[in-house]
């Protein structure tokens, strides 16, 4: 068997219909075996009182020594009864019938059944019988089972096709749901395939329902919008290293070139050689701020972190650069709320690096005269850390991009760096759990990193 059906036979969601369906079907059948069994020795009760009610009935009407009274009333029972359901037996002592419709002499006292074989009706038809001595007469009263087997049979059938019904009905309705499960899962499964094949904007269809299904859907959609995420960086870092790398490799090369030109001519290579350093030195740090972002993005640094207080770390990053900033003609205040204390789950090293990758950022690229603030402050179970200033700010547009690896805005391509700056910042703020906010001051940039609070250590 191929194709669509094979495939839905094999399906887990299938399986799991059928094993439903046939758990249901046992305890159906189960409990209709008990209720069939219930209800057939209800009836056969019933037709004990029936049969033990027409008998006393009949005793009733002998009195003492007067035996017609009890001959006709058990003729006349006899004659009533025209489809022969209740037939009735009347002999004396010698076993001689003195009135009914057949001679049960051999039948014992009390209840009994014996198949008769009566004219009209279908041979050994099976009655139920009670005997008894009246008068010293033997008493038989006997009634047809034909319609207590004729009810257990139309229950018997009738369980027989219910249980068809909720048979097909079962494996029907688990087909059905099943192949709608399975569309689902093959809807999964192709959206992989297709991942696997490098299509990355393949997104596994939702139904809006919100089921488990759609949960785990919309799971792997985030994580497929990562993975997405991760591979175009990894794309748009290859393509900046190869341009902005570049440059500087150029220049080097430039650099050996005449250093070699010389040397031929027996000239001074010496500030050659010292521009060649400063070229690689630059380039190593290049690839060593790389290589520190993609330690802390796999985490290796997470088992160094403790719970500390984030205000001495502000204010040293404050007092170390201070006098950086105003030499260079700025100025740097830190604002921190007396004997508050800020704490979060952290590295204090890597703190102290995106606090000062941050400072950094603002000296480097805002103009003199600049006032640059660092403060702490709280609220809603956070820890906020800001860096303002009133420079230049960023471009609206350029905010999400320049958290990108080696990523310069045209007006700073002019200025020292690497482009890794804020990307290392982006780093460690998501080893933290913190969230970046860039926001304009008009003049100026202020950014805000939001850290989850935890409680005093």
């Amino acid at each position: 068997m191929n194709g669509p059906r094979s495939s839905l036979l094999r399906s887990t969601p299938f399986r799991l219909a059928l094993t439903f369906a046939f758990l249901f079907l046992l305890a159906f059948i189960l409990s209709g075996a008990i209720v069939y069994q219930l209800m057939s020795a209800s009836l056969a009760r019933q037709l004990d009182q029936s049969i033990k009610e027409t008998y006393s009935l009949i005793a009733v009407t002998y009195a003492e020594s007067d035996k017609e009274d009890l001959v006709s009333t058990v003729r006349d029972h006899a004659q009533f009864s025209q489809d022969k359901d209740e037939i009735f037996s009347l002999t004396d002592r010698n076993g001689n019938r003195l009135a009914g419709d057949f001679t049960a002499t051999s039948l014992p006292d009390g209840f009994s059944m014996f198949a008769a074989d009566l004219p009209g009706v279908p041979p050994d038809t099976q009655y139920r019988a009670y005997s008894g001595t009246v008068g010293g007469n033997k008493l038989t009263v006997a009634f047809s089972l034909s319609e207590t087997e004729d009810l257990e049979r139309i229950v018997l059938m009738s369980f027989g096709w219910a249980t068809l019904f909720i048979t097909v009905l079962a494996i029907g309705g688990g087909a059905v749901l099943a192949s709608r499960v399975q569309r689902r899962l093959d809807g999964i499964a192709n959206t992989m395939v297709d991942v696997s094949h490098g299509r990355l904007d393949a997104r596994i269809p939702l139904t809006g329902n919100g089921d488990d299904i759609d949960a785990v859907s919309a799971q792997v959609n985030s994580a497929l919008d990562r993975l997405s995420a991760l591979v175009d960086g990894m794309r748009e870092v290859s393509a900046n290293i190869a341009h902005d790398l570049k440059t500087p490799l150029n220049r080097l090369q430039m650099i050996l070139e005449s250093a070699a030109d010389k040397t031929v001519s027996g000239e001074d290579v010496s500030t050659e050689l010292t521009d060649a350093r400063a070229e690689s030195q630059q380039i190593n740090s290049t690839f060593d701020a790389l290589l520190r972002i993609a330690q802390i993005e796999a985490g290796a640094r997470k088992a160094r972190f403790v719970d500390l207080d984030v205000g001495p770390v502000v204010e040293t990053i404050g007092e170390v650069y201070a006098d950086v900033a105003e030499d260079d003609g700025k100025s740097l205040s830190t604002r921190i709320v007396p004997d508050t204390k800020w704490f979060v789950h952290g590295d204090r090293d890597l703190l102290m690096q995106m606090l000062a990758n941050l400072v950094e950022n603002a000296l480097r690229h805002c103009p003199p005269g600049t006032a640059i603030e660092l403060s702490v402050t709280g609220g809603g179970g956070h820890v906020l850390i800001h860096v303002r200033d009133n420079g230049l700010g960023i471009p609206a547009e350029e905010r999400e991009k320049v958290f990108r690896r080696l990523y310069r805005l045209d007006a700073s391509r002019t200025t020292p760096g690497s482009g890794l700056g804020l990307s290392l910042v982006k780093a460690v703020a998501d080893l933290h759990g913190a969230a970046i906010t860039l926001e304009d001051r008009d003049p100026g940039l202020g950014v805000t990193v939001s850290f989850p609070a935890v409680a005093s250590a």
